[in-house]
């Protein structure tokens, strides 16, 4: 490993891609293996990953922010816009709705399971 590159590489990019590269990667081919299968923890996997994509490009925009942009021409239409904004904001609206997705059916299954009482203690009598 080339230290001299790692020592000069931008500390969020190599923190957040570890992050990725190590729980996001096989968190997100077991989420949809879960997902295929039916599992019951694909809607938590699917929290978990999405939760951890949404962050990273929160952090992605709000780090280059404090940056000044520094990274690519600011307002330039292609470099800007397209590239920087439009096609890095899928990873952020994507994620999100898998968020509400998952939310709205764990709450779903925690409601049906207080319905049953299956999830009362039976030593409160």
């Amino acid at each position: 490993m080339n230290l001299t590159a790692l020592s000069s590489a931008d500390n969020f990019t190599v923190v957040m891609e570890s992050i990725t590269a190590f729980l996001e990667g096989p968190g997100s081919f077991l989420a949809a293996w879960s997902i295929l299968e039916n599992k019951p923890s694909r809607y938590l996997l699917q929290l978990l990953v999405s939760t951890g994509q949404l962050y990273g490009d929160i952090l992605y925009y709000t780090i280059e922010y404090k940056d000044g942009f520094i990274h690519g021409p600011m307002w330039h239409p292609l470099y800007f816009w397209f590239y920087f904004m439009f096609l890095n904001s899928f990873w952020i609206v994507i994620p999100f709705c898998l968020m509400v997705q998952s939310c709205g059916k764990v709450s779903q299954a925690q409601s049906a399971l207080d319905k049953t009482g299956a999830g009362k203690n039976k030593k409160s009598k």
